[in-house]
C-alpha cells in the first residue's frame, strides 16, 4: 500500500552492488501521498533489477506501484531498467531537455558527436590513440541502439516536480539534474557528488557541436550545492551523504590542486593536451585514455577561463602557454 496523507518524502535506497570503483549503482524509490516515484533506473542487468525486486518487497511495494520515473541524468547506469520497467507498466518518463537526444540515440545527434570527439582529439595532438577512440564511438553507434529509451521522454521544464525542487547541476553531465526534498532538505543528487571517488566532468558537446566548459560547470554545481548547505545527499553510487559541505570543499581544493600541477606542467613548457595527459597520467593515460583526456582538457578549458594561460595553433594542433 502507498502512503496516505503524509507530506513527507519516504526514500527506500535501492543499492546493487558493483565490483568496479563505483562500490555500487544506488537508485531510488520516493514514496509521496499516492505516489511511488523511481529516481533513477541503475543498469540494464539482472543484479540492478533484482535489487529494485528486493527494495520494492521488503517495503510492501510492488512494481505496478512505481507511477513515474525521474531521471537524474542519461547515463547508462542511471536508466538501465527504464525499458524493461515500461514494457512491462507503462508509466511518464521525465528528464531534462539535453536528455533527450541522448536517450533517444537521435541519429543526427550522435553524427554530431563523433565529428566532435574527431575535431578535438586531432585539435589536443592524440593522433592514433584518438583515431581509435573515434572509431570506437563509431562502431558504438551500431552496437548500443538497443540503448534507446523506447518510451516518450516527457522533457521537465519547471523548477517544480512533485513534492521536488529540480535542480540544474550540469558538470559531469550537461543534462544533469537533482531532486530536492525540501522538508526534510534532503538531496537526490545523481553523481555530482560520491563520498569515495570524485566525479568526473566528462568533456561533451553542445547542441550545436561546441565544446562545453564542464569542468568550470561542475565547479559552478558543487559550490552551488554548498550553498544549500543539504543535510542528506543521496549519491549514484557509494554512501549516503551526511552534511556533505565539508566533501565538497574537498573536492574543490583538489580540482585547485591538479589545476596548479597541469599549469607548472605547461610553464615547463609541455603545450598540448596529449603531452599534458602522457605526462600527468602516465600508465593511466593509455588504459583509460578518454577519461585522462577528458580531465585534462576540462582543466585547460579552466584554466583558460582563469586567465592563466593562452593558446594558439599551429596546424590543426592546439598548443597552451602559461601567462
Amino acid at each position: 500500500m502507498l502512503m496516505k496523507n503524509r507530506s513527507t518524502l519516504k526514500i527506500h535506497p535501492v543499492i546493487a552492488p558493483s565490483a568496479l570503483a563505483l562500490k555500487s549503482i544506488n537508485f531510488y524509490l520516493v514514496e509521496q501521498n499516492e505516489s511511488l516515484t523511481l529516481v533513477d533506473a541503475g543498469m540494464n542487468d539482472d543484479v540492478c533489477w533484482d535489487a529494485l525486486q528486493h527494495t520494492l518487497e521488503e517495503n510492501s511495494l510492488k512494481l505496478e506501484d512505481i507511477t513515474e520515473i525521474l531521471l537524474t541524468h542519461h547515463h547508462g547506469d542511471h536508466v538501465g531498467l527504464v525499458n524493461r520497467i515500461t514494457e512491462l507498466h507503462p508509466i511518464p518518463v521525465y528528464a531534462h531537455s539535453k536528455s533527450i537526444p541522448r536517450l533517444k540515440r537521435d541519429p543526427d545527434f550522435l553524427s554530431m558527436r563523433i565529428e566532435f570527439y574527431k575535431r578535438l582529439y586531432v585539435q589536443m595532438g592524440c593522433g592514433e590513440l584518438g583515431d581509435k577512440q573515434v572509431a570506437y564511438l563509431f562502431n558504438a553507434v551500431n552496437n548500443n541502439k538497443d540503448q534507446k529509451i523506447n518510451s516518450e521522454i516527457i522533457e521537465i521544464k519547471e523548477s517544480q516536480l512533485l513534492n521536488f525542487e529540480v535542480i540544474h547541476f550540469p558538470g559531469h553531465a550537461p543534462d544533469q539534474i537533482a531532486f530536492l526534498d525540501k522538508s526534510e532538505n534532503r538531496l537526490l543528487a545523481g553523481d555530482l557528488l560520491i563520498e569515495h571517488i570524485s566525479s568526473n566532468a566528462l568533456v561533451e558537446p553542445d547542441e550545436n557541436g561546441q565544446r562545453m566548459r564542464t569542468l568550470v560547470d561542475h565547479i559552478e554545481s558543487l559550490e552551488r550545492c554548498l550553498a544549500l548547505g543539504v543535510d542528506s545527499l543521496y549519491p549514484g553510487h557509494g554512501n549516503i551523504i551526511y552534511q556533505a559541505g565539508p566533501l565538497i570543499e574537498k573536492r574543490l581544493r583538489n580540482i585547485e590542486t591538479k589545476s596548479k600541477k597541469i599549469l607548472a606542467l605547461i610553464e615547463a613548457g609541455i603545450t598540448t593536451g596529449n603531452e599534458l595527459a602522457k605526462n600527468y597520467y602516465k600508465e593511466k593515460y593509455l588504459k583509460e585514455f578518454p577519461l585522462v583526456m577528458s580531465e585534462i582538457i576540462g582543466h585547460l578549458d579552466y584554466l583558460e577561463y582563469q586567465g592563466k594561460i593562452d593558446k594558439y595553433s599551429s596546424g590543426n594542433v592546439i598548443h597552451y602557454t602559461a601567462r
